[in-house]
């Protein structure tokens, strides 16, 4: 079986593969380079872990807005003072 890597570094695995491991779009799979360079790919199995802090706590406290608002504006100071840090260095160099 062949599959083609495109410009972007990604193939499509043949249809006889994606069948015979029950492959569906969004499924995870390790790949593993052997000492021959010869790669071996298996399916992962969804782990509980992996969503691991996407579902609300039953004892969290909501945010408020002025909360979401805060956390958003120091996100953004912090990412603009390193923005802005960067171009005074390279004008002044």
């Amino acid at each position: 079986m062949f599959a083609t890597l495109t410009s972007k570094g990604q193939l499509t695995l043949p249809k006889e593969i994606r069948d015979r491991l029950g492959l569906d779009a969004g499924a995870i799979l390790d790949f593993q380079i052997q000492p021959d360079n010869t790669i071996t790919a298996r399916h992962v199995q969804p782990d509980a872990r992996r969503i691991r802090g996407l579902l609300e706590s039953p004892h969290a406290t909501p945010l408020t807005v002025e909360q979401m608002d805060e956390a958003v504006s120091r996100q953004l100071r912090e990412k603009h003072a390193s923005t802005k840090a960067d171009c005074s260095k390279s004008t002044t160099g």
